[in-house]
C-alpha cells in the first residue's frame, strides 16, 4: 500500500517508520538535534511551498517535511 504525503510525493506503507507533529514534537531538544543532523547531511526533503506541518522518517532515514498534518497523514494509512 502506498501512502500520499504531499506535493505527489507517495511512500510504500511498509518504509514509513515515524510520523510526527512539527509543531508539538519539536519542542523536545532531541527532536530540533535529529532534524538539524539530517538538514546537514542533506537527508531532509521539503515538500511543497506551504509551511510544513508534520515530518515523516523514513526506514533509511531520510525525513520528508510534509504540508499535510499528521492526522491527514494517519487517515492514508
Amino acid at each position: 500500500m502506498y501512502i500520499h504525503i504531499g506535493e505527489n510525493k507517495v511512500l510504500r506503507k511498509r518504509d514509513i517508520a515515524f510520523i510526527f507533529d512539527l509543531d508539538s514534537s519539536t519542542v523536545s531538544v532531541h527532536t530540533r538535534n535529529f532534524l538539524n543532523k539530517a538538514q546537514r547531511e542533506n537527508r531532509v526533503i521539503t515538500l511543497g511551498y506551504d509551511l510544513p506541518k508534520s515530518f515523516v522518517v523514513t526506514r533509511d532515514n531520510t525525513v520528508y517535511l510534509s504540508p499535510f498534518n499528521t492526522s491527514t497523514i494517519k487517515g492514508f494509512y
